[in-house]
């Protein structure tokens, strides 16, 4: 049984901490101390079924902490999973969270090792561990989907560790040992090649998001059926059917900064698909806020920020996007989100009775269809095709 020490408590950190739990003994330390005291109560401070379930356990070895230096001199290994925002005017993730906390860790003990679960630019961990003289820095990335991150952990398509070494197969074991799936694919590879795999992997998610909705623009401006043709093309096994639902454009916390960040990466590369990628985003929110406008609202009605079923995040979702386009043409926006306290999102009124907000709305704008908006269809706009993610 190892020690693990968990920086950080967000979807990573969090799904990472109570996922190690079953078999490690885990301190996990996040700088905010309501978020640590709802979790000493077992309340998820995150929407995650499985992050709910295992919180009401009793046999899990964690506990949650606000005291930094305990949690650095507890762990055999020290997980950062803090932000890492991408920063436009720099075209660069803010990496200034994970360097505060190796910086903090070294001073107290220098022989800690970290492993990086953040995301991180091409490069990272190199620079890092040149900067702080040492080789105890090792990147092993995540690919999770929020509301169903521990679920991701418990049952991952893949384990990756940025270290060709016995130390790397040890990691990759301890997050191995922890899963449901034992004949989870496991890789050891360099440390750039880890993060690179991480950035490509999130820009291709990205890339089938972008082209599903480019045909699905195509059909709306053309008058054809925009579900016959994805069908149709989904069932050439090559393509298959799934990430194919069309949206607003991909938003939440990672396929944004991710695909800016390969872009910016890609300096003095030749590229042109990874650059699109960025741009069919910003054409598909002009789209969508296009046909909005063709009909002609005074109060436009956003159904939900979450772009996403079973998920409380919000986090540079693709609505917002839409709405910001919308108000800049003078358009009245409300917003009907229940998990927002405040009176008001981006200067628009958010009504918190479902029924008032129906009536208030002459154009609803929906990213994914739900029965309780079935009696206003005639309101709806939404390119909600499969009824799914």
């Amino acid at each position: 049984m190892k020690k693990i020490s968990v920086f950080g408590l967000g979807y990573v950190g969090l799904a990472n901490a109570l996922l190690l739990s079953q078999n490690e003994q885990v301190k996990a330390y996040d700088i905010v101390d309501e978020k640590i005291d709802l979790l000493n109560k077992g309340i998820s401070p995150i929407e995650d079924k499985e992050i709910h379930e295992f919180l009401k356990r009793d046999d899990l070895t964690i506990e949650f902490s606000k005291d930094f230096e305990d949690a650095v001199k507890f762990g055999d290994f020290l997980i950062i999973a803090t932000p890492t925002d991408y920063n436009e005017d720099k075209n660069y993730f803010d990496t200034s969270t994970v360097e505060n906390v190796i910086e903090r860790a070294l001073a107290i003990r220098k022989d800690a090792v970290f492993i990086i679960k953040s995301t991180v630019p091409v490069g990272y961990t190199n620079t890092v561990k040149e900067k702080y003289q040492t080789e105890n820095i090792i990147f092993s990335p995540e690919f999770l989907r929020e509301g169903k991150a521990l679920y991701d952990n418990l049952y991952p398509s893949r384990i990756v560790v940025g270290e060709c070494s016995e130390r790397g197969k040890e990691i990759s074991t301890i997050f191995l040992e922890n899963t449901v799936e034992k004949n989870t694919e496991v890789l050891l590879t360099h440390a750039t090649e880890a993060e690179a795999i991480k950035l490509f992997s999130n820009t291709y998610l990205a890339l089938r998001v972008a082209y599903f909705n480019e045909l699905d623009t195509y059909a709306e401006v053309r008058g054809l059926d925009a579900k016959q043709i994805i069908e149709g093309v989904g069932l050439d096994p090559r393509i298959g059917s799934h990430y194919n639902n069309p949206s607003f454009g991909y938003g939440g916390y990672c396929l944004p900064k991710d695909t800016k960040q390969l872009r910016a990466n890609y300096d003095k590369v030749p590229n042109n698909i990874i650059g699109a990628i960025v741009d069919a985003n910003t054409t598909r929110k002009n789209f969508i806020a296009e046909q909005i406008l063709a009909r002609n609202p005074k109060v436009v009605g956003i159904y939900r920020l979450t772009m996403k079923a079973n998920s409380d995040n919000f986090r540079y979702s693709s609505i917002q996007g839409i709405m910001k386009r919308l108000k800049a043409k003078g358009i009245d926006v409300v917003v009907y989100e229940p998990n927002l306290e405040e009176e008001e999102f981006f200067n628009s009124k958010v009504i918190k009775d479902l029924e008032i907000f129906k009536q208030n709305s002459d154009v609803i704008v929906v990213n994914r269809m739900e029965e309780a908006l079935f009696d206003v269809e005639d309101k709806i706009y939404t390119r909600d095709i499969f009824k799914r993610d």
